[in-house]
C-alpha cells in the first residue's frame, strides 16, 4: 500500500506541476513583486546576543487554550509550527538560539501539545483538526499576540498549516520554511483508485470503534515512540529520552487519542504543491530536506524547488525527518540566514 501511495503521490505531483506551468510563466510575465534575497546564500548570520531562555504562556482562541513557548524582545518575529504528533518542545533547540536574532514563538496547535483537545468524535469527521482551521489558529496568534507580521517556520504537517496560513493572509506572513514538510501521500487525490475503499473503510473502522483507541494505546508507549523516532531520524542516537517524553507526555493527556484517529482519518484538504503556486508573489517559500527522511523521500520533495515561490531547495545530508531538533546546529543558521535575506522587504518591519 505505501508504494503504491508513494507512486500515485510522484505521479500526481508531475501533472500537478505541468498543469501550474502556465500559470507561472504568467505570473511571470506580468512582473508581480517579489521578495529578493538581500544576502549572498553562503553567508552564515552569526548571532550577536548570548541564549535567550523560553517562556511558557497560554493563549486564549475561539474559547480554547493555546500554549505557546518565546524567547526575545525585539528584532524579526518567528512562528515555529511542529508537526504531526508534536508540540512546542520540538523546537526547543531552535527557541533558545533563534532568539539571538528576534522574537521567536513556537506553538502548539489545537488538538496537540498542551492545547485544549476538543473532542471531534460529536462533530463531522475532520471538521476541527485540519489545515483551514490550524492556518487561521496560526494568522490570529500573529495578530493578536505576535503584533507583527512573522517568518512562519514548520515542520512536516506544520508546512501545510503555514503555507495555508500565508495564502488565506499575505500580509501576516513575511516568509515561510518548510522543513521536510508533508506530502500527504494518502490524499484522497493521491490514493490509487483500487486502494480507496479500503483505505476509508480502515480509517472510519480506527475511528469509530474500539480498535482505534487500542490501536493508540499500543503507539502512546515509550518504547513504540522511541522506535518511531530513530526510524525517522538520520541518526537514531539522537532519539534520546528527553525526546520521547516530549512527545509522549502531552500525548498522553485526555483528548489525544480522539485528535490522532480524528487526523489519520483525514484525507482531504490542501496540497503543497496546490498551495504553492497559489502563494502571494511578496510571500518567500525556502524548503529545507533531509536527504535521510524516510518517510518524506527527498526524491520526492526536489520537483517542490521548482515552483516559482521557492526561492531554493537546501538538501541536508544525513538528516532525516525532523532536523530542527536532530541538527540544530544546521538548521539554526539556515533559519536565521532566511531571515536575514527577507527582513528588510516587509514593510513597516525591521
Amino acid at each position: 500500500m505505501a508504494a503504491a501511495a508513494s507512486l500515485s503521490a510522484r505521479t500526481f505531483l508531475a501533472s500537478s506541476a505541468r498543469r501550474h506551468a502556465d500559470r507561472r510563466s504568467d505570473r511571470a510575465r506580468a512582473n508581480a513583486p517579489r521578495a529578493v534575497a538581500t544576502s549572498s546564500p553562503a553567508t552564515r548570520v552569526q548571532p550577536t546576543r548570548s541564549t535567550v531562555p523560553p517562556t511558557e504562556k497560554n493563549w486564549q482562541w475561539e474559547g480554547h487554550k493555546i500554549r505557546y513557548t518565546c524567547a526575545g524582545d525585539d528584532g524579526p518575529a518567528m512562528v515555529l509550527v511542529h508537526g504531526f504528533g508534536g508540540n512546542a518542545d520540538h523546537w526547543r533547540k531552535n527557541v533558545p538560539v533563534l532568539a539571538k536574532r528576534g522574537r521567536v514563538f513556537a506553538i502548539d496547535l489545537l488538538g496537540y501539545g498542551y492545547s485544549d483537545k476538543p473532542d471531534p468524535m460529536s462533530l463531522p469527521q475532520n471538521s476541527i483538526y485540519n489545515f483551514e482551521n490550524w492556518a487561521r489558529q496560526l494568522n490570529a496568534f500573529i495578530e493578536e499576540i505576535v503584533g507583527e507580521p512573522a517568518f512562519i517556520m514548520c515542520n512536516s504537517v506544520g508546512g501545510v498549516a503555514g503555507l495555508q496560513a500565508a495564502v488565506d493572509k499575505p500580509s501576516s506572513c513575511r516568509g515561510v520554511v518548510c522543513i521536510n514538510p508533508s506530502l500527504r501521500g494518502l490524499h484522497i487525490k493521491k490514493q490509487p483508485e483500487l486502494i480507496k475503499p479500503f483505505v476509508k473503510i480502515l480509517q472510519n473502522t480506527l475511528r469509530t470503534t474500539d480498535i482505534g483507541q487500542k490501536f493508540f494505546k499500543n503507539v502512546a508507549r515509550a518504547e513504540t515512540v522511541k522506535n518511531i523516532l530513530k526510524e525517522a531520524y538520520g541518526d537514531p542516537a539522537m532519539v534520546t529520552d528527553e525526546l520521547v517524553e516530549c512527545i509522549l507526555k502531552p500525548g498522553l493527556q485526555p483528548g489525544a487519542a480522539e485528535v490522532f484517529l480524528d487526523f489519520i482519518s483525514y484525507s482531504g484538504g490542501p496540497l503543497p504543491e496546490e498551495l504553492l503556486p497559489a502563494m502571494p508573489s511578496e510571500v518567500p517559500v525556502r524548503i529545507m530536506w533531509g536527504q535521510a527522511d524516510p518517510w518524506e523521500p527527498v526524491k520526492d520533495g526536489r520537483a517542490y524547488g521548482e515552483f516559482d515561490s521557492v526561492d531554493r531547495f537546501i538538501e541536508l545530508p544525513g538528516v532525516g525527518h525532523c532536523p530542527q531538533d536532530e541538527a540544530p546546529e544546521l538548521i539554526n543558521p539556515l533559519l536565521m540566514e532566511f531571515v536575514e535575506d527577507y527582513r528588510g522587504v516587509t514593510p513597516g518591519c525591521a
